[in-house]
């Protein structure tokens, strides 16, 4: 199980790794060993709620194709283990804003000693502009 929160788990069955080669530079290696990890996790078919399933669809990201699988490519490091490593990595921090449940706000008046605090500072401010203009006579 990869935990990416106390209330959401994926399975790792579910994700599936698929090593390719590396792109770019790299010598003979890079050639014919497949260092680089694909890792796939198919959202819609997988074992989380549905109310995860919503919120990670409504990711507006490009590793999330409109079939709602999350495609991640990790080639940085040299091992397959820790490209795979990272490609999981990237898939939590993917995935842990959905997880965050956002405080429902409640609307607050503003306290008597503040309302009489501003009217007094903007009579002060409109004194002082008033104070500025010609006298009349």
């Amino acid at each position: 199980m990869i935990v990416i929160s106390n209330r959401l788990q994926i399975n790792e069955q579910e994700i599936e790794f698929n090593a390719i080669r590396s792109q770019g530079a790299g010598g003979q290696n890079v050639n014919k060993v497949s260092s680089a990890i694909h890792l796939r996790f198919d959202v819609k078919a997988s074992s989380i709620d549905d109310y995860f399933k919503e919120q990670i669809l409504a990711i507006r990201d490009s590793r999330i194709n409109k079939d709602g699988v999350i495609i991640i490519k990790a080639q940085t490091f040299r091992t397959q283990d820790k490209n795979k490593a990272a490609a999981i990595q990237r898939l939590i921090e993917l995935l842990t804003p959905v997880t965050v449940v956002q405080k429902v706000r409640r609307a607050t008046k503003p306290t008597k000693g503040s309302q009489k605090r501003r009217m007094d500072s903007k009579n002060k401010r409109g004194q002082v502009k008033s104070n500025r203009a010609k006298i009349r006579i």
